[in-house]
């Protein structure tokens, strides 16, 4: 389930707290979350004192346009992968020289999900000049649901990384 407003206010602010001690910027790519991370991030005030901006790139020929995302990437893994969102992430962090790019690309649903990837299917990927993360959730909720939860495991990731997380690779499967 989706958690309420106050933890969402916090994740938000604690983001950009975090960000203003490093001195970091951000970049964000979202796709299935339709621009509610940056929405969040932009809620709190003095947000451009950290945040680039944010690229909705709901559609594949976005992902390549702007973001830099290989073609042969989409075709060999879709847009809903791994490598994908890693490529949003890095993409983005290049495009804004941000200090750290996070990217959501996944399956809101209700429909569009298959068997090997479901519904509620979220890969969430942050790269910084040292690291490449990937998460990877199956929600359980509705579109909306889904969709906040994406958002809160994109933050949640940005706060662990900011507060010195150890680099494990890929983490979550949550949901």
């Amino acid at each position: 389930m989706p958690t309420g407003a106050a933890e969402k206010d916090v994740l938000a602010a604690r983001s950009g707290r975090l960000l203003r001690e490093r001195g970091w910027t951000l970049g964000i790519a979202e796709s299935c979350t339709g621009g509610l991370i940056g929405h969040r991030i932009t809620n709190v005030p003095g947000s451009s004192d950290y945040f680039l901006g944010d690229v909705v790139a709901y559609a594949t020929a976005t992902k390549v346009l702007l973001l830099n995302v290989a073609p042969e990437s989409l075709r060999e893994f879709g847009a809903v992968s791994a490598e994908v969102a890693t490529e949003m992430a890095q993409g983005i962090r290049d495009v804004l020289r941000a200090d750290v790019g996070i990217s959501v690309t996944g399956i809101a649903g209700p429909g569009g999900g298959t068997p090997e990837k479901p519904v509620g299917l979220v890969f969430i990927a942050l790269v910084t000049s040292s690291r490449k993360l990937v998460e990877r959730h199956v929600w359980d909720g509705d579109r909306e649901e889904n969709k906040l939860d994406s958002a809160d495991a994109a933050l949640r990731l940005l706060c662990w990384v900011l507060e010195g997380g150890e680099d494990e690779g890929a983490k979550g499967d949550g949901g």
